[in-house]
């Protein structure tokens, strides 16, 4: 129990110091195993420090579809300069999660965004790499995944790339009482045009 409370303490910190990225919805759920038609909701914090950062809150509802797609989609606010998503992705499975063969996925993405006075379309694909393990009894699912995207401003008729590296792992929570819920944590480093940043949430079941 220390142990997680270390955990809890030093994730809370790490959210003080990273901000959120131009790819503001993260990857969410979309590597956790589902039964086929599983939904729930989840409740996600993201914080940005740079100089026009602030905090934010977004929600998101997760569907399986069938055996291999997932499907999302959600909205967020926040002060500082993207103050406001819409969101929606689409996670198809290539290659499941089996003895020593990682789960392999492509998720599609969509964004609207308002970046200070704008509003901006951002269109990507985030190919995710995840693997299930033990973790002092508990089973947890790390995942990495590079989101790569463009980001249409119709205002000035332009364009930019977006990249960033992310990485995470969602588990049920390891608390008596609560393992119907579901935890993701996850931290981003930004590779081209866009920011560094960490999300944290908790996901509700509805069935």
């Amino acid at each position: 129990m220390s142990f997680l409370k270390f955990c809890v303490a030093v994730s809370f910190f790490s959210f003080s110091l990273f901000s959120y990225n131009a790819l503001s919805s993260g990857v969410g759920f979309s590597s956790y195993p589902l039964m086929i038609d599983k939904k729930f909701v989840s409740l996600e914090m993201t914080g940005n420090l740079s100089s026009n950062g602030g905090v934010g809150v977004q929600g998101r509802f997760t569907q399986k579809l069938h055996s291999r797609m997932t499907l999302d989609g959600g909205i967020g606010i926040s002060g500082g300069q993207f103050s406001g998503r819409v969101f929606a992705g689409l996670d198809y499975e290539f290659f499941p999660d089996y003895m020593k063969q990682p789960r392999f996925s492509v998720k599609g993405i969509l964004q609207n965004i308002k970046d200070g006075d704008t509003r901006k379309n951002i269109f990507g694909v985030t190919p995710i790499f995840s693997k299930g393990f033990s973790f002092w009894g508990y089973e947890g699912f790390p995942y990495a995944s590079i989101p790569l995207a463009i980001s249409l401003d119709g205002s000035e008729k332009s364009y930019e790339t977006i990249a960033n590296l992310s990485m995470g792992i969602t588990g049920k929570v390891p608390l008596e009482g609560y393992g119907h819920l579901t935890a993701n944590l996850e931290g981003m480093l930004n590779l081209k045009d866009s920011y560094s940043g960490l999300y944290m949430g908790l996901a509700f079941p509805m069935n």
